[in-house]
């Protein structure tokens, strides 16, 4: 007998084997790729002074009135990045590096992540202060160089000895005018001191990259106001700093009341500059009331936003459309927002003249009890 067909039944099963192990071995190969990460959107709030505030025994609410803990009842409400503020050697004790630890800790545990806020400064840094730590006074530019490189990687390796490793760090706070004065001062006067603002900021982002090796922490440069923006960031450019996030504060009491213009300004910088934008300090009051003897920030009509009174509602809906504005930065560089402080209440009773400032900006009432804002901390966006 004659088989004819078998030889192309050979000729087919063949290729049909060198097509499967192909395909078997791109598979392979594709399976052996990084998975893109998907862009995060944080929904972020600031509890640095939570630790004071367990001091003082203060017992925080619910909507219905069961006692709740911060963090854990903010993460079921949607909460998904903490920020936390480091000095580098307070008087208060509190914000050092043990404090932070404590709460990385916690704020890991939670399945959260956290946002670094070096003030390199051992109290309040902003565009009035930037105080050098007392350990670095009177030091040259190089040395100095090295002192901020080494105490940035020993926190940040602190950090991830402990598994805590941030996903955002920010370099300096609100740095309208540089930070660690006068050798890291830029503006007016200090204009030409820009190298040495890129010196300092470039040691500590060297620091961040060595202990970083996988390259997951982004790096922020943090400024108050969008006024100065283009200007700040221009000269940072000349710099060669490499940074992947703008941080800024918005306040309506300081920055204006037109959401319009924020809208146009953050648009503006995503193009110009090609970085993600985070509005890392922003806050609203939900009344213009008072809880303590304290001074507040907020209190008067004309420092709200035309259509957002001071009240719960009022709060929820500015919350809800400084996300449809930060969403809507074309290419998706609006990655979030960090509302400050939303539980720095009244915690040294009533009649204190050294307690909040920001009572009434908080998301808890003055029997701290949960407002209305924390059920849409990330609102569905109207289309």
């Amino acid at each position: 007998m004659q088989y004819k067909g078998y030889p192309e039944l050979f000729i087919l099963l063949f290729m049909a084997l060198i097509f499967i192990s192909c395909n078997k071995d791109q598979k392979s190969n594709d399976e052996n790729q990084p998975v893109p990460e998907e862009s995060k959107y944080y929904n972020s709030a600031d509890l640095s002074f939570l630790p004071e505030l367990r001091e003082n025994n203060i017992t925080f609410l619910d909507q219905d009135g069961q006692t709740v803990n911060v963090i854990s009842f903010l993460k079921s409400k949607g909460l998904n990045m903490v920020r936390l503020r480091l000095w580098h050697t307070p008087e208060t004790g509190h914000s050092n590096l043990q404090e932070v630890k404590n709460l990385a800790q916690e704020i890991k545990g939670e399945g959260m992540e956290v946002l670094l806020d070096l003030h390199y400064s051992d109290t309040w840094a902003d565009p009035a202060n930037q105080t050098i730590p007392a350990a670095w006074q009177g030091l040259n530019i190089a040395v100095l160089k090295d002192s901020v490189y080494n105490y940035t990687k020993r926190v940040i390796q602190t950090l991830k000895d402990q598994n805590t490793m941030p996903a955002i760090v920010q370099i300096g706070n609100e740095t309208n005018s540089g930070f660690l004065w006068n050798l890291g001062k830029v503006g007016g006067s200090f204009d030409n001191n820009w190298p040495n603002f890129g010196v300092l900021v470039k040691a500590a982002i060297s620091a961040i990259r060595e202990v970083d090796t996988e390259d997951k922490v982004k790096v922020m440069l943090h400024i108050s106001g969008t006024d100065i923006a283009e200007w700040f960031f221009t000269n940072v450019k000349t710099q060669n700093i490499d940074y992947q996030v703008i941080g800024l504060s918005y306040y309506s009491v300081w920055h204006g009341t037109g959401l319009d213009m924020l809208r146009s300004r953050l648009d503006n910088l995503s193009q110009a500059f090609d970085k993600e934008i985070m509005l890392v300090e922003t806050a609203y009051p939900w009344t213009l009331e008072w809880n303590d003897w304290t001074n507040n920030i907020y209190g008067l009509e004309d420092q709200l936003i035309s259509g957002y009174p001071a009240t719960p509602e009022g709060q929820k809906e500015y919350l809800k459309k400084l996300n449809a504005i930060l969403k809507a930065i074309p290419d998706d560089k609006g990655i979030g927002y960090c509302w400050w402080e939303p539980d720095w209440v009244a915690y040294k009773g009533t009649t204190a003249e050294d307690g909040s400032v920001w009572e009434n900006c908080t998301w808890f009432n003055f029997d701290y009890q949960a407002l209305p804002i924390v059920d849409n901390l990330e609102p569905p966006i109207e289309q």
